[in-house]
């Protein structure tokens, strides 16, 4: 019998519409578990990332400090990385702020002094793709990638193992 997949799922500067397409697999994710176990997610309650994970899916793109040293520590925990959506192939959405800065962005914002909470992380001066942060493996594209695209990549790696 070959070993189960340390699958993991990681969020960052985007919408969540890329771990809804993970979820469309339906029936898809019973055979999935079948042959993985999620060690990390944001649909899970798992608090830390952990060390060996074989794939992570990584939804989003680096725009703050919090998502750089998280996309840093998948890196050095993973074995194989992908960019899951457009978000994180190209910066999509998220990076819809970088024509007029951070700056003017938090203003807009943020338009009345004090208005900022200091618990949100800080906004990094510009909002970048996954691969310009850490080397990724693989790239799924879409917005949200199909949940057939996501299902036949995991199954493509899986079924290395």
């Amino acid at each position: 019998m070959k070993q189960r997949i340390r699958l993991a799922t990681a969020w960052l500067s985007g919408c969540s519409g890329c771990h809804m397409g993970l979820l469309n697999l339906h029936a898809g994710l019973l055979e999935l578990f079948e042959r993985c176990d999620l060690v990390y997610s944001p649909l899970a309650d798992i608090k830390q990332y952990p060390h060996g994970v074989d794939l992570c899916l990584v939804e989003g793109a680096v725009g703050s400090g919090d998502n750089r040293e998280m996309a840093e520590v998948i890196r050095e925990r993973t074995a194989f990385v992908v960019s899951l959506g457009d978000c994180a192939v190209n910066g999509n959405v998220a990076a819809l702020r970088n024509p007029r800065g951070k700056a003017a962005t938090l203003n807009r914002v943020y338009p009345q002094p004090g208005g900022f909470t200091p618990d949100v992380p800080a906004l990094g001066e510009i909002v970048l793709p996954l691969h310009h942060v850490i080397a990724v493996d693989a790239f799924i594209p879409g917005c949200p990638p199909a949940p057939d695209a996501i299902g036949q990549a995991i199954q493509r790696f899986v079924t290395r193992m």
